[in-house]
């Protein structure tokens, strides 16, 4: 297959999957080439995901990596013959990289976790509220471009919105939702939304409130995309230089382990909505 010039998210994925492989079978890469009679080159440039995998070709260099998981290897042999041309190509060239590979990276999540401390999360977010947001981070950016960015967050919630939504745990904390990123009938429409979703059966909204004490999570911010198996699940952070999308397996299970502490410690749903409604009242 012809060199891609860049790699998307879930390919680069892909390939990185395939040098996890490799080298847990104890294979330098000119020896992966010579049992599969290519070069070294070859090698590299699919596990940088610059080069595409046949199914074929995928299940034979897992043989010769003599990779007995096969719910993996099939995982991972679904995601080269996914052809998906998604909604979010539209916007290839307008938006950044990031927002296009999030948006496939959610497309194909078996579920969705968040945990938000100032914002509320992306998904919950009303089209109000998110040109708020992004006019406040991005003053420079003629209006044109922002509303790009806004009219691609809310396609983004098709994935619990469609007939067959992904289960959705959101967990806010109470400045989340106290912040008035917009004005007071802003805010008050963003609470009465989230409190709606939260009303269907796959989505779970908790809120941990100002008044718990010794907690210390507030760093804790996350998205978790959970994959066809374990291992291709992925952990997205933003951070100073951008966005950033994990996946290796220590850091993955540190990140579950963390959700479940930071879930176990907000209220219960129906306690979550009580405080939602409450503050919504107070606007």
């Amino acid at each position: 297959m012809p060199r891609r010039q860049q790699a998307t998210a879930r390919q680069a994925r892909l390939g990185a999957e395939m040098r996890k492989l490799r080298e847990a079978a104890g294979l330098k890469g000119r020896e992966a080439a010579a049992l599969l009679g290519t070069d070294s080159a070859q090698v590299s440039q699919v596990e940088a995901g610059l080069a595409g995998l046949s199914e074929e070709r995928l299940r034979r260099m897992a043989a010769h990596y003599a990779c007995t998981d096969e719910e993996l290897v099939s995982a991972l042999a679904a995601m080269t013959t996914d052809r998906t041309r998604g909604w979010w190509e539209e916007y290839q060239g307008l938006l950044p990289t990031a927002f296009l590979d999030l948006a496939e990276l959610e497309h194909h999540a078996r579920y969705r976790w968040d945990v938000d401390f100032l914002h509320v999360p992306g998904l919950l977010q009303t089209r109000n509220y998110a040109q708020a947001l992004f006019s406040y981070v991005n003053p420079e950016h003629p209006a044109s471009e922002l509303d790009r960015w806004v009219e691609h967050r809310m396609q983004r919630k098709v994935i619990i919105e469609r007939p067959d939504p992904i289960p959705y745990r959101a967990v806010l904390h109470e400045a989340a939702l106290r912040i008035r990123v917009g004005d007071r009938a802003a805010t008050r429409t963003q609470l009465t939304r989230i409190m709606e979703l939260s009303e269907a059966d796959h989505i779970t909204v908790r809120v941990i409130p100002f008044d718990l004490d010794g907690f210390g999570g507030a760093g804790s911010d996350m998205v978790y995309a959970g994959g066809p198996v374990p291992e291709l699940d992925t952990v997205v952070r933003d951070s100073p230089n951008g966005t950033v999308f994990i996946d290796a397996e220590a850091q993955l299970s540190r990140f579950r382990t963390l959700f479940r502490k930071v879930e176990a410690e907000s209220l219960e749903p129906g306690r979550s909505r009580d405080l939602i409604h409450r503050l919504t009242k107070e606007l």
